[in-house]
C-alpha cells in the first residue's frame, strides 16, 4: 500500500545521518505539537481482511488491518521486495516520531487531552466533532487507530484490488485513485489538513482550542516527512516512482502551499469571526502575547517589521511561510518576488483597513503563491541556488522581518532542512553537515522558549549559522 522500496540500503535522511542532539528533540516535539500526537495500540500482524470476501465498495475505506498481512506491510524486518515490509512496525514504533501518526487518537484520552476536552465543554459528540478529523483518519470505524495509512495514500477501497497483484505499478494505483504523495503539491495538500488546518469537519484549529491547551500548529513539509519517513529511496524507488525526493524542492512548495491554504481558510465568511471576535488563529501569537508594562518604566517590545505596513497594537496575520516563501522566491524565481513582496505587503495593510478589502488583498496574494507553487514543483534547486536561499533568510532583507517567534522557528527549521536536503542529495557530506550541528543548535537554543524569545539575539545565531554553512560552498 505504501510507495516504498527494497531495503539494499536504507539512504534515510540526513535528519537521521547527521547527530542532532538538542536540535532533534526540539523538532520532533514541534512536528508532534503540530497534530498534537500520542501514543495507540499494536495491529495483529496477521489481522488481514480476507481476500476473496467481497470487493469492497468503491472509496470505502478499509483500515489498517487490510495492510497488515505478513507479506504486505507487516513484516517485522524490512527484507520485502520491492518495499520493506515492515512500514506498520513503522507506523507503530512507540519510541520515535516515526510512529506519531498511530498514536494521534490516545492523546485525547490522556490527561492534557481530557483538559482540552473539559476546558471546551465538549461532549462524545463533541469531541468526534472536533477533534477526530484530525486525531483519528476520516471514514474509519476504528479510531483508536489515529492516523491509519489510508489518512495520508487515500481510502483503498478503490484500488486495493490490484495494488497487491503481480505487476502491480505505482500508476496505475494512482489512475485507480491512491493520493500521489511524490508530488509535492499533493502531499502538501494531505499533510496541510492537519498540521495546519484544513476544510474538514474537526480539522480548523481555532484560537479558542489552542486557549484551551492545544499545541500551537507549525507546518514544514519536508522536516515533517522526514520525521515520518518508513521507505528507502534506492533503485527501486526511482524504478516506480520514476524520481528520487528533492528535499529542497519539497520544502519551497511546502510554503507556498501554506501560504496558499492559510489564505484560502481566511477568505472563508465562516472562518472570520468566532462570535463577535475576529478568529485569531490567523494571528501571529507573539504580536498579542507579551508582558505588559504598565507604570513609569513601561515600554515597547515590539520591534517594527518592514514587512507588515500595519499601525502598532494591530495584531499581524500569521505570515512566517510567508517569508520563507519570499525568500526562496528570490532566488529560484526572481521574477515573481517582486509581485510576491509587494502583494504580501498590500495583504498586511488591507487588514487593517477591513475584511473585504483584506479578503481581496489575500486573494491576489494567493495568485501569486500559486505560481510559485507551480514553479518550484519542478525545479531543480541546484547546490548554488540552496545555499543562496539560506543566506537570503539570513540576509538583511528577510532577518529584519524575525520580529516575532513564529516565523523566527520556521526559519531555523528552514536553514536545517535545506542543509539537510543537500546532504541527501549529496551535495555536502553528511560529515561536513555534522560539524556544523553547535552552530546550528545555537539558533535552535534561540526559540527554544517563546517567553524568552528576543530578536535581535536570535538574528545574531542565525547569521552565525548561515556563516558557518557558507564555508561549505
Amino acid at each position: 500500500m505504501l510507495g516504498i522500496s527494497k531495503p539494499v540500503q536504507r539512504l534515510g535522511s540526513a535528519c537521521r545521518s547527521i547527530p542532532r542532539s538538542g536540535a532533534w528533540a526540539i523538532l520532533a516535539c514541534l512536528a508532534m505539537a503540530a497534530a498534537a500526537l500520542a501514543a495507540s495500540l499494536i495491529v495483529p500482524a496477521g489481522a488481514v481482511q480476507a481476500q476473496g470476501a467481497g470487493a469492497p465498495s468503491p472509496h470505502a475505506h478499509l483500515g489498517v488491518a487490510s495492510c497488515a498481512g505478513s507479506t504486505c506491510h507487516g513484516h517485522s524486518v524490512p527484507d520485502g521486495t520491492p518495499v520493506r515490509q515492515d512500514e506498520l512496525r513503522l507506523w507503530q514504533d512507540e519510541s520515535s516520531p516515526a510512529g506519531a501518526h498511530s498514536r494521534a487518537y490516545r492523546v485525547i484520552l490522556e490527561p492534557r487531552g481530557q483538559g482540552i476536552v473539559r476546558r471546551l465543554g465538549l461532549d462524545s459528540a463533541g469531541v468526534q466533532r472536533e477533534c477526530l478529523g484530525c486525531h483519528a483518519s476520516p471514514g474509519s470505524s476504528k479510531v483508536s487507530d489515529g492516523v491509519d495509512c489510508e489518512t495520508c495514500h487515500g481510502a483503498a477501497g478503490s484500488w486495493i484490488s490490484t495494488h497487491y497483484t503481480v505487476g502491480a505499478t505505482y500508476r496505475r494505483d494512482l489512475s485507480q485513485g491512491m493520493t500521489d504523495l511524490v508530488s509535492p503539491r499533493a502531499r502538501a495538500r494531505v499533510c496541510l489538513d492537519c498540521h495546519l488546518s484544513g476544510d474538514g469537519e474537526g480539522q480548523f484549529i481555532y484560537h479558542r482550542i489552542m486557549a484551551a491547551g492545544h499545541p500551537r500548529i507549525s507546518f514544514e513539509l519536508d522536516l515533517f516527512s522526514t520525521l515520518q519517513q518508513h521507505w528507502n529511496e534506492d533503485a527501486d524507488y526511482l524504478q516506480r516512482k520514476g524520481t528520487k525526493t528533492n528535499s529542497m524542492r519539497m520544502w519551497a512548495v511546502g510554503q507556498a502551499e501554506a501560504v496558499n491554504r492559510s489564505l484560502s481558510l481566511f477568505s472563508e465568511p465562516a472562518r472570520a469571526v468566532d462570535g463577535i471576535f475576529p478568529e485569531f488563529t490567523f494571528y501571529d501569537c507573539q504580536s498579542c502575547h507579551r508582558r505588559i508594562y504598565d507604570g513609569d518604566d513601561a515600554h515597547v517590545t515590539a520591534i517594527p517589521n518592514p514587512g507588515r505596513p500595519i499601525h502598532p497594537g494591530m495584531p499581524p496575520y500569521q505570515d512566517e511561510n510567508m517569508i520563507m516563501l519570499l525568500a526562496a522566491a528570490r532566488v529560484a524565481a526572481p521574477d515573481l518576488a517582486g509581485p510576491f513582496e509587494a502583494r504580501s505587503k498590500a495583504f498586511h495593510a488591507a487588514m487593517g483597513q477591513g475584511r473585504t478589502q483584506a479578503v481581496t488583498a489575500g486573494q491576489a496574494l494567493r495568485q501569486t503563491a500559486n505560481a510559485l507553487a507551480d514553479r518550484f514543483a519542478s525545479a531543480s534547486f541546484s547546490r548554488a541556488q540552496t545555499f543562496s536561499i539560506m543566506e537570503t533568510i539570513a540576509g538583511d532583507a528577510i532577518a529584519t522581518r524575525f520580529t516575532d517567534y513564529e516565523g523566527s522557528v520556521q526559519s531555523v527549521m528552514a536553514i536545517d532542512t535545506l542543509l539537510n536536503g543537500m546532504v541527501n542529495q549529496g551535495m555536502v557530506s553528511a560529515e561536513a553537515a555534522g560539524n556544523l550541528r553547535i552552530q546550528i543548535n545555537q539558533a535552535y537554543a534561540a526559540v527554544k522558549e517563546p517567553n524568552s524569545f528576543q530578536p535581535l539575539v536570535f538574528r545574531h545565531a542565525l547569521q552565525d549559522a548561515v556563516s558557518s554553512i557558507r564555508s561549505l560552498r
